[in-house]
């Protein structure tokens, strides 16, 4: 990494120490009530519902009566553990106990944080000190016999002073709360999971979602209609299962990473951590917050096809407990395709306020527009794409449009007094996005004509959602306990609204010439017999339970469950008609990890998801599917995690993902409905993130995937390969700092052969893609690159959303950027 200026404050000292910021300690609490009557009921029945929610009740009280009021065992020594907000142990730290300010013992944390001290019964109080750290005191009293361990948490200094750092947190990430909702070391929590650096966007200069899971095993970037980010992790697809610090973010929109600190891609079914969907597996962003030091950046992008963009980050501290920070954006860029351009602005203000040692509330509020041109690629013939130039337009572009208008809220209060931590988060959204396009849907047989039809489809969604999570660390006997309480609510109010295009007022579909489809034939958009105009309401309330428990130090268990109300009513304005259902979901989660060694980790790991029948957007309720179960999401995994030296982690994971209770015709009625059909996912995943040595970093892994039906559905027959998943994809990103001022990148992105639809009749053909980049310091304060996708200039498909709405990729393609603090 090349020599930069920075002023240091809480988070930035952690990359300088290329350590992981994650947040707080996260614990929580809430009241379990008796469920009501439940209706349609998919998974168990109210006693079995009630009788888990008695139980955790009766185990909090134990746990609280055993725990935290319950008489210290005879001892004559303190032992305990220094961690930093991370969780993770602070090795090197200086404990010292006194009485009447005397000192009686002195003593130092091991590798792992772990101390002991042997002192005579009495009242003591204890100093712990640490480089980097805030002094922290604590008094404790000791008695005959050895009691509890106590664990105590070290605050990182705020640091003011301008330094100069020559290496940073660079593209390992060590630890996470977002997989188990408490600070987790990445090692230690049964599931594969990518996080993607704050380092790493900046190196490949990252835009979107669909930059971002490039070099991400196992997950690939759909089209989504080109009007959307959408995924397809372990062969399901989701526009919703995206969250942002945690909350659910899930309107169908392009969200961009001006803002962002880092991106975690966490797989298989997450219900027990984020809710209902998340089959496959989810995206949480997690944006900057405001520090305690000055920080001011600005980031300057141009290059091919007409790319302009330019970010700022603006930092600042007024005291030592209160600090503002500014992220903002605006992007006017066109792209290789004719006629398409985009053009984007967001701003994101953030407060961050310390009233007290033990407490941290955070707001922030982000206003983002996008808007760009409706494109919905090229048809496919005879199998394959069309050969058409890729830059070629397919419908009207002047009248192609994509907007979204996002305003987002948020309040986060976390305090943590003794061993228990609370946090309660919250985040209130106001979306409006729309987007009206051409559709080609097909060429005649000797190539001359191309059938398209038009439509437009407009969305307004405001949701409402607060977590408490109420965490504390406990030991019983030698087994030590992080045990979770938390609880959630949501509310999404919902409109929607779509028209048909009648090409000159008549007709829905029109023939255009193949060899030049662009159009300008007057087209009206009104309602046809089908067209969605609804609103539709959502109201959750969720409870959850976890514990992790380290038994020894090479056993751990994770156990959760979370239990889901899920009420949605659905009101049809053209018919004046409702419909609505009520789901319980009960979603558990189970693993197990042996570590043979520190630094190696051997996982398994079971957990369940839902999805209501109503689907991720809630816009499939019918007659017919009000009387649905949701679909569930089923998944079985193993995997080995090695941290093979400090800042280096190669990981593997084997899983198989069924999907069920999916819709399918009855053989013996067609006119009803079954829900027998099935998916299932088979694959394995390998990654490798961090530094090989002290000047080469990389990123990437490879992933095979088998995705089919397994049951035949309504949309396809058994046997059938999922849309969207190649068997193999393979990717690999190195940066290699030459000499101090000077660096370079090199990448490599493989994917084989992948069918466009699930009717498995349009082959995507398989494609090698090479990029590069070159960095240089020109001083400590200013940073220049060049990055080039394609340096071949390989003609290639990105993906598609049908067999005849292809995404061609991008030819050789040059972006320069510069940074500069100031």
């Amino acid at each position: 990494m090349l020599s930069a200026h920075f002023f240091v404050d809480t988070r930035l000292q952690l990359e300088c120490n290329e350590f992981f910021e994650t947040d707080m300690l996260l614990l929580l609490t809430t009241a379990i009530r008796p469920l009501p009557r439940i209706e349609n009921d998919c998974s168990v029945t109210h006693r079995t519902l009630s009788s888990i929610l008695q139980m955790a009740c009766i185990l909090t009280v134990v746990l609280y009566t055993v725990v935290l009021q319950g008489e210290p065992l005879p001892g004559s020594s303190v032992r305990g553990r220094i961690v930093d907000e991370t969780g993770a142990g602070v090795a090197g730290a200086r404990i010292t106990a006194g009485v009447a300010d005397r000192a009686s013992a002195t003593t130092g944390t091991s590798g792992n944080g772990d101390f002991v001290l042997s002192l005579p019964p009495g009242q003591y109080r204890l100093k712990i000190a640490a480089d980097g750290f805030v002094d922290v005191t604590r008094d404790v009293n000791i008695e005959a016999g050895a009691g509890s361990p106590v664990v105590i948490q070290l605050q990182i200094r705020p640091v003011t002073e301008s330094v100069t750092v020559t290496d940073s947190a660079g593209y390992q990430a060590v630890a996470t709360s977002s997989a188990t909702r408490t600070p987790t070391p990445i090692i230690n929590i049964p599931q594969s999971l990518s996080i993607i650096t704050g380092d790493l966007v900046k190196d490949q200069m990252m835009m979107s979602i669909g930059d971002v899971v490039r070099y991400v095993p196992g997950v690939m970037a759909s089209q989504g209609e080109n009007n959307r980010d959408q995924i397809v992790i372990r062969g399901n697809s989701s526009s919703a299962d995206f969250f942002v610090n945690g909350l659910r973010d899930d309107v169908q929109y392009y969200r961009d990473l001006y803002n962002v600190e880092r991106v975690e891609v966490l797989k298989g079914p997450n219900a027990m951590t984020f809710g209902r969907g998340g089959g496959g597996g989810v995206i949480n962003r997690v944006t900057k917050q405001a520090g305690f030091a000055d920080l001011r950046e600005i980031d300057i992008q141009a290059g091919s096809f007409g790319t302009r963009r330019v970010t700022t980050d603006w930092d600042r501290a007024f005291s030592s407990r209160a600090a503002v920070r500014l992220n903002a954006i605006y992007e006017n860029s066109d792209t290789f395709r004719d006629f398409v351009g985009v053009e984007r602005y967001g701003v994101n203000p953030t407060a961050t306020f310390n009233p007290a040692p033990e407490t941290r509330v955070s707001i922030g509020y982000e206003y983002f527009h996008d808007r760009r041109t409706a494109d919905r690629g090229i048809p496919s013939f005879d199998g394959k794409p069309a050969g058409v130039p890729i830059s070629m337009f397919f419908g009207n572009p002047d009248d192609s449009r994509v907007r979204a208008g996002v305003h987002l809220g948020s309040a986060t209060v976390e305090h943590q007094f003794g061993r228990v931590n609370l946090r309660n988060a919250t985040l209130v959204g106001d979306y409006d996005r729309g987007y009206q396009n051409y559709v080609p849907r097909g060429v005649n047989a000797d190539q001359t004509l191309v059938s398209m039809s038009a439509y437009n489809n407009a969305t307004r969604r405001r949701n409402f959602f607060n977590q408490t999570d109420l965490s504390l660390t406990a030991s019983t006997g030698g087994v030590h306990h992080t045990l979770l309480f938390g609880g959630e609510i949501g509310r999404q109010n919902t409109d929607n609204f779509r028209n048909t295009g009648y090409f000159n007022d008549t007709s829905t579909l029109i023939d255009v010439p193949y060899g030049n489809p662009s159009i300008s034939t007057p087209t009206t958009f009104r309602q046809s017999a089908t067209d969605a105009d609804n609103h539709i309401w959502t109201n959750v309330a969720a409870t959850y339970f976890q514990d992790q428990i380290e038994i020894s130090r090479f056993v751990q268990i994770l156990a959760g469950v979370r239990v889901d109300r899920f009420d949605l009513a659905f009101h049809n304005n053209r018919t004046n008609s409702s419909l609505g259902r009520i789901d319980h979901l009960v979603s558990p989660r189970a693993g197990l990890v042996l570590k043979p060694a520190a630094q190696v980790s051997v996982y398994g790991s079971y957990s369940v998801s839902w999805l209501p029948s109503s689907g991720d957007q809630f816009s499939s309720l019918t007659d017919v599917t009000q009387q649905v179960k949701p679909e569930k999401f089923t998944n079985y995994e193993v995997g080995v995690k090695w941290d093979v030296r400090r800042f280096l982690s190669i990981t593997t994971a084997v899983y198989r993902l069924d999907r069920t209770n999916t819709r399918a015709t009855d053989p013996n009625n067609p006119s009803q409905i079954v829900q027998t059909g099935s998916q299932r996912s088979n694959g394995f995943e390998a990654g490798v993130n961090g530094a090989v040595t002290k000047k080469w970093q990389v990123s990437g892994g490879y992933a095979y995937q088998d995705a089919f039906i397994s049951n035949p559905t309504m949309s396809a027959a058994l046997g059938a390969q999922v849309a969207q998943v190649p068997h193999h994809t393979f990717s690999l990103w190195n940066h290699y700092r030459v000499l101090p001022r000077l660096s370079a990148g090199l990448g490599v992105l493989n994917r084989s052969d992948m069918f466009a639809a699930i009717d498995n009749t349009v082959v995507l053909p398989g494609y090698v893609r090479a990029d590069a980049a070159v960095f240089y310091s020109i001083t400590e304060r200013i940073r220049c690159q060049a990055n080039v996708q394609n340096i071949f200039n390989k003609r290639y498909y990105l993906n598609a959303d049908g067999n005849n709405n292809i995404s061609p990729g991008s030819p050789r393609a040059i972006q320069i950027g510069l940074i500069a603090s100031f």
